[in-house]
């Protein structure tokens, strides 16, 4: 998708990427840090993450597009190169984010045919928890990176 009534698409889910993208980090993250806020906000981390999950890859392709129709810089060239970065970000971000729910869901785990032992269920929630802090973290930055690239690559002479 190119186009969006004649406007190039790729500032428009622009706009809804740097929403979902960074909700999405901060909703996991809270999620795993603190059990009330997980309580609370039930299946909303996974939601907003894969809202972000789809807007991502869109908003690279629709940036793609783009690209083939303005004047290359080092700046947009970094931007482009960082988005693609992005959706393998974002992909962890996803991946993590539902492991966490589903482990923490009790609707799921009194399916699973089989415990267990707590030892390897307080090991892998540690592991889970801080590869899901680290990539929402990561996931932040990318924004950040991203976003002030193709700001630069746009605005800076």
């Amino acid at each position: 998708m190119d186009t969006i009534n004649g406007i190039p698409a790729h500032p428009l889910f622009v706009h809804l990427a740097v929403v979902a993208i960074p909700l999405a980090a901060l909703l996991a993250g809270a999620s795993v840090v603190w059990p009330s806020a997980r309580r609370r906000l039930g299946i909303l981390p996974p939601l907003v993450v894969t809202i972000a999950v789809v807007v991502t890859p869109l908003t690279t392709s629709a940036g793609e597009a783009l690209q083939k129709r303005v004047a290359a810089n080092p700046d947009l060239l970094r931007h482009a190169e960082l988005g693609d970065q992005m959706i393998a970000w974002v992909a962890t971000l996803f991946a993590l984010t539902v492991l966490w729910w589903a482990a923490h869901d009790e609707r799921i785990v009194a399916r699973v045919p089989w415990r267990p032992s707590t030892r390897v269920i307080r090991m892998t929630t540690v592991i889970l928890a801080a590869a899901t802090v680290v990539v929402a973290v990561g996931t932040l930055v990318m924004v950040v990176l991203v976003g002030d690239a193709g700001a630069r690559s746009v605005w800076v002479d």
